[in-house]
């Protein structure tokens, strides 16, 4: 049986992993937090800024077969200055170096890594990216980016050796996971259950919309199951999507009719200025439906400033487009729905009580 060790399992892609690779993987999570709600692992904590601590705890592991490393460090403040910040670079390099350097010395059958990145490879960052954005030709290695980092020092580890590894280059991901840094459906769940607690339907808090794809976390999951086993993705990049582009305007109604709501009005607002000073009103609704949510900033603290940097802006802002090609002609051709795939995170946060009933 692989064994496989997900850093980073309590993050959306990470869940996504877990849940694609439970069913016949001997599979290890690891994170400063279990990952709940994804079924029986074996969990491992490990502080992967820690370099003492994670050579204790990944000298250990030598049976593990496969890597996933979805690990991402997200510097307080601002997650667009964030982005381009010499410390969160440094400190996402750390992470990697901190586990495989012990990791790769014991686990002897190692076959395949797994490396998380994104559309920041392309610049979408700090520039309009090429349409669609092409792996290995549109790359914008002239920023500076943790990406390059890490992909570097993996190349590097690589030589002489029998494993491969595979990037994974996902549009906006979608999922249920509980505190990660970049989660639009926490960041709609919070702001319709304050509007829909005082008798309003939901409200449009965007500004002029441009046309974007978006990733399923599952999904995504089972493109890393995918790619740890094919020839085709040995020591490739490949961009994901769900197939089809959405636009937040008409992805709305879906959203509102997911959380039990009706569409409201036009009202561009942020939701990091404006939904933190009612974290009173949260408090309320969690006491009322008895939910397992956090309060406001843990639930989805970072993920409002995420979806304001998403749906705000003006009407210049150019699409957000990237080509899936490689991947469908590589052998992974599943597709989703993204109304579907809206409703679906939806609902699981709702039965995990995370969310009020709809």
């Amino acid at each position: 049986m692989k064994q496989v060790l997900i850093a980073g399992a309590s993050g959306l892609v990470g869940r996504g992993a877990v849940r694609a690779l439970t069913s016949d993987c001997d599979v290890i999570a690891t994170a400063r937090h279990a990952p709940e709600g994804v079924g029986n692992v074996r969990f491992v904590a490990a502080d992967l800024f820690d370099t003492e601590a994670s050579r204790a705890v990944f000298s250990k592991l030598d049976g593990v077969t496969h890597l996933v490393f979805t690990a991402l460090y997200e510097k307080e403040g601002g997650l667009l200055a964030s982005w381009l910040d010499p410390e969160q670079i440094a400190k996402n390099d750390a992470m990697l170096k901190n586990l495989f350097e012990p990791l790769s010395a014991v686990a002897k059958n190692l076959q395949h890594v797994t490396l998380l990145q994104g559309t920041k490879a392309y610049g979408a960052h700090v520039r309009a990216i090429p349409l669609p954005a092409r792996e290995d030709r549109d790359e914008l290695k002239s920023q500076p980016n943790f990406y390059w980092n890490q992909e570097d020092y993996l190349r590097a580890k690589q030589s002489g050796q029998k494993w491969s590894f595979t990037i994974i280059r996902p549009q906006i991901i979608f999922g249920d996971a509980l505190g990660a840094a970049m989660n639009p459906v926490a960041a709609f769940g919070l702001y319709g259950a304050l509007l829909k607690e005082r008798g309003e339907p939901l409200h449009f808090p965007g500004g002029p919309g441009n046309v974007f794809e978006g990733v399923d976390a599952d999904l995504i999951g089972r493109a890393i199951r995918w790619a740890g086993e094919a020839d085709a993705a040995r020591n490739q990049a490949f961009n994901i999507t769900n197939g089809d582009v959405m636009t937040w305007k008409n992805v709305w109604p879906a959203i509102a009719d997911a959380l039990g709501m009706q569409v409201g009005e036009d009202r561009p607002a942020l939701l990091a200025r404006d939904l933190p000073p009612r974290a009173g009103e949260w408090d309320g609704i969690r006491r009322k439906y008895d939910l397992a949510a956090p309060d406001l900033m843990a639930f989805a603290g970072k993920s409002l400033d995420y979806v304001d940097l998403l749906m705000s802006g003006d009407a210049a802002r150019p699409p957000f487009l990237v080509s899936t090609v490689k991947l469908r002609r590589a052998g992974f051709t599943e597709m989703l729905d993204s109304e579907m795939m809206l409703r679906n995170a939806i609902a699981a946060m709702q039965q995990r009580r995370l969310l009020p009933p709809r």
